[in-house]
């Protein structure tokens, strides 16, 4: 049977078909272009910059860390170079400990390294890479640069290293760099946008001393490198750099050399010595002995060294001169005198009878066991140290005037020193008592309270920067200046020194007539008072005061004995002193913990400071020795001229700045 097909209908439908299909294509390639001509035409700049992103990155370029520097130029903080083998945990492809053990077969990782490593991890959450390992060798790098492939998110960096070239030496003062923490990147994060784009790609920071305390000043500004990057992520070459711009350095008061004598004179024992420039408020030695090597720190410390540091009895870390708050004891009276003078309750020529001891309330005091002094005035008080008649003053002035006559001299006040830290201690009145205590008993003022108050006992308690700063003042006619360690600044670029600057000097408004009372009684003590022997045959004239000052309280019928006491419970050995007496260049606090009378211990270590600072002789051998061991009153042996004694082997020293 034929089958009848309706052909040109057939044809009609395929045409139809085809012309739709044509159409959908045709439709289809308009959307193609169309959406070709958004991405390549419409968002061109957009995609271009993704794309370049992609292929670029841009890097912060961290700035050399400024010098620190000693008043002479001697180098106390500087940088080096050295490679780190670095890990950035997010982009590792195994775990962590596999790694690590895999990566101990080609370079060398302790478990020291391991452990720091595991430290840093907490400490520094977020971080783009930590290292592993620092300093490498040579050898290393190249050992690791053939494997390299091998190890996914592991790459060795070049950084800069921070380097306190003389270890423990006047740590307290330089203080240390070390890695930023998640409290401090929380607090950067307040910072204003200029300021943490400046940090940005910066892990260290300081944290102690002058490091911190001008870290703005040595952080310098981070400069920026635009890099051609990898599919890997590795910088291929760079394409643009803004460079950095190095820190300042900073120039302190400080003399060095004189900082290390004092410390060898310290020997093991513990304590803490400040000197100033009376005319000025620089500090010329700041020492708080024992001490640490900050170099520990720069790439985190190992918990071992920790430990030892933070667990030790004789509590390295603390910064004596700064923090440490001791009864001053005797080393009070010169400025008890002056407070008399000033306020009118004593005059010079008044007699006090000292028979070797004073009661109040049904309590003794004792002055110098069970011989008195005699009569005495306020010149012999201060020579002869007596007790007696300081009881009797501190009576007659009462706490709260006492209070307000110390107070502007620093005592009990923060001094403001340029470093962070300090404490104020306690200069008591009837008010402090009411807001330290909490039980209403507590709050009351006794009156046999005061009597102690006198001889620098009680509830006294100050920073040797404080006994320093005021014996400044008084070395200075009572003209005030605000200690200070930092005195100039150097721009990097430029190499233009700056002055710091700091507040004018405060006159207290002392009598010239009043001044003279005190200034010549703390002469007679070196000559014919309690650190005659310790000045004898000096090349020049000074004033002083000893101090011997009770680390524990004794009870009241109680005879002080210190073999049969605790070494840290033993008293402590303090000086006070200025020279040349005449017009002073230096004046100093010093004290000794837990050795005892202070001609014995403290007032040998200022003669030796006076002497290297004055006369340019510095201690034989024989002599530190016998400072060490609380066996030298005057020098023995032959003193070397200072200049003459390789006092820093190998100190690198900025010969001529500008």
């Amino acid at each position: 049977m034929t089958e009848l097909r309706d052909i040109e209908g057939d044809l009609h439908r395929f045409r139809s078909r085809v012309l739709v299909a044509a159409l959908v294509v045709f439709g289809c390639f308009c959307l193609v272009v169309a959406r070709l001509v958004y991405l390549q035409v419409l968002r061109h700049d957009e995609f271009l910059e993704r794309a370049e992103s992609n292929r670029t990155a841009v890097v912060p370029v961290v700035p050399n860390r400024g010098l620190i520097m000693d008043r002479n130029g001697i180098v106390l903080a500087t940088n080096y170079s050295a490679y780190t083998l670095e890990i950035a945990t997010q982009r590792i492809n195994r775990p962590l400990d596999e790694l690590i053990d895999e990566l101990s077969t080609v370079v060398d990782i302790g478990p020291r390294d391991k452990r720091r490593f595991r430290k840093l991890m907490e400490e520094a959450k977020g971080a783009d890479s930590l290292p592993i390992r620092t300093k490498l060798t040579d050898a290393e790098v190249a050992r690791f640069a053939a494997q390299r492939f091998r190890f996914a998110g592991v790459d060795i960096k070049a950084r800069l290293f921070r380097n306190y070239p003389h270890g423990e030496l006047a740590s307290h003062v330089v203080g240390y760099i070390g890695r930023v923490n998640q409290s401090e990147k929380q607090a950067m994060e307040a910072w204003d946008e200029e300021a943490q784009a400046n940090y940005r790609g910066t892990e260290y920071i300081g944290k102690l001393g002058i490091e911190h305390a001008y870290e703005t000043l040595l952080h310098g500004v981070a400069g920026l490198e635009e890099v051609e990057t990898s599919a890997g992520g590795r910088a291929v070459r760079k394409l643009a750099s803004t460079p950095a711009t190095p820190g300042h350095s900073v120039q302190l008061s400080l003399d060095i050399k004189l900082q290390k004598l004092i410390e060898e004179l310290y020997g093991d024992r513990r304590g803490a010595l400040v000197a100033l420039d009376p005319q000025t408020g620089e500090v010329l030695a700041f020492v708080s002995k024992p001490t640490f090597d900050p170099n520990l720190f720069v790439d985190g410390i190992d918990f071992d060294n920790w430990r030892e540091l933070n667990e030790s009895i004789d509590r390295p870390l603390l910064n004596r001169a700064l923090r440490g708050t001791y009864p001053p004891g005797s080393t009070y009276k010169p400025f008890m005198a002056m407070a008399a003078l000033a306020s009118g309750k004593r005059a010079p020529g008044t007699i006090i009878q000292d028979g070797g001891s004073w009661t109040f309330g049904g309590h003794t005091f004792r002055s110098h066991g069970d011989h008195g002094l005699g009569p005495v005035d306020m010149h012999i008080s201060i020579v002869k140290s007596s007790n007696v008649y300081y009881y009797t003053l501190a009576n007659e002035m009462g706490v709260d005037l006492m209070h307000d006559q110390l107070k502007p001299l620093g005592f009990g006040q923060i001094t403001g020193i340029d470093i962070p830290g300090e404490v104020r201690g306690v200069l008591p009145s009837q008010a402090w008592k009411r807001n330290y205590y909490k039980r209403p008993e507590q709050k009351r003022w006794y009156a046999g309270e005061t009597i102690s108050l006198g001889i620098g006992q009680g509830y006294n308690s100050f920073t040797m920067l404080q006994l320093a700063q005021a014996t400044a003042t008084l070395a200075n006619s009572g003209v005030q200046h605000r200690p200070h360690l930092v005195s100039a600044t150097y721009d990097a670029v430029t190499r233009q020194r700056s002055r710091t600057e700091h507040p004018p000097p405060t006159d207290l408004g002392y009598k010239p007539e009043h001044v003279a009372v005190v200034r010549r009684a703390l002469v007679s003590v070196t000559q014919d008072g309690t650190s005659a022997r310790v000045f004898a045959g000096a090349g020049y004239l000074s004033a002083g005061k000893t101090g011997t000052a009770q680390a524990v309280t004794i009870g009241q019928k109680e005879k002080y004995n210190a073999a049969k006491m605790e070494e840290h419970q033993r008293d402590h050995s303090l000086y006070m002193a200025f020279a040349p007496a005449e017009n002073p260049r230096i004046a100093l606090a010093v004290i000794v913990e837990n050795v005892g009378f202070g001609a014995a211990h403290a007032a040998p270590i200022a003669r030796r400071v006076f002497d290297y600072w004055l006369t340019g002789l510095y201690p034989s051998e024989e002599d530190i020795k016998a400072v060490r061991l609380g066996q030298a009153a005057a020098p023995i042996g032959t003193p070397r001229k200072a200049a003459e004694v390789d006092i820093l082997p190998g100190a690198e020293t900025i010969a001529q700045m500008p």
